[in-house]
């Protein structure tokens, strides 16, 4: 399957996407807050302890796991809803919940995605009470969300990654600990990765798509029966 690669430093649709904006919002109440994506153990284990190790987490993360598995599968999402073959879609959010490297990821991305399927239900967006009875992924649910509101698919995969980075950093400001200052510098320095992230994940190819993170796979995993900890992932 191939799709016409994301145009650098090219907004889908030429304005602000407003709708845009508000699914990457933090108030956005499908319970992001509550995972730090094996973020909880990196730091526990001292791989992450400061704002240099923590960026190099999650940028590292971000352009070379995170882009070529979930990136890449989005950006079919939501060109399969733009062309309304369903099951284009529902192969995709299959593929991407079958390549989960831990079942606490995997929870994560089914937890954050129902809570968010809700939303666009109780919202009376029709593609999500059309799927009432799938157990979505988020990736697959943000999708949903952004082709209802016309965000281009350029934009809602930028988007995507932003809110990724984003959250990352939320988490890292909590358990490194990180000043505000230090976490700012980091999603300041975002743009670029996010450019090179979204470029990577538009162009991949079926048989490139795959997730080789072994470390964040194997912190994970051991974060499931971590004796103490703040986040559910």
């Amino acid at each position: 399957m191939q799709q016409t690669p994301l145009s650098p430093g090219v907004a889908g649709g030429g304005s602000l996407p407003i709708h845009l904006l508000r699914l990457v919002s933090p108030s956005q109440p499908v319970g992001a807050f509550s995972y730090s994506r094996a973020l909880e153990w990196a730091v526990h284990v001292g791989t992450v302890k400061d704002e240099a190790s923590a960026d190099a987490w999650i940028f590292g993360l971000l352009e070379h796991s995170y882009a070529a598995l979930d990136g890449a599968l989005f950006w079919r999402m939501m060109h399969a809803l733009a062309d309304g073959d369903q099951a284009a879609f529902l192969k995709a959010d299959a593929w991407l919940s079958a390549a989960r490297e831990s079942r606490e990821i995997e929870q994560e991305d089914r937890r954050m995605g129902e809570s968010l399927l809700r939303i666009l239900q109780e919202l009376g967006v029709p593609t999500a009470e059309a799927l009432a009875d799938r157990k979505l992924g988020f990736p697959a649910a943000f999708a949903l969300a952004a082709t209802h509101w016309q965000v281009a698919p350029q934009d809602a995969l930028r988007g995507l990654l932003w809110s990724v980075v984003e959250n990352q950093v939320t988490a890292a400001i909590r358990l490194v600990p990180l000043g505000h200052t230090d976490g700012q510098r980091i999603l300041v320095a975002s743009p670029p990765v996010i450019e090179r992230a979204a470029r990577k994940a538009s162009t991949l190819q079926d048989d490139e798509i795959g997730n080789a993170a072994p470390a964040m796979a194997m912190a994970s995993a051991w974060h499931e029966t971590q004796y103490s900890r703040l986040f559910r992932s």
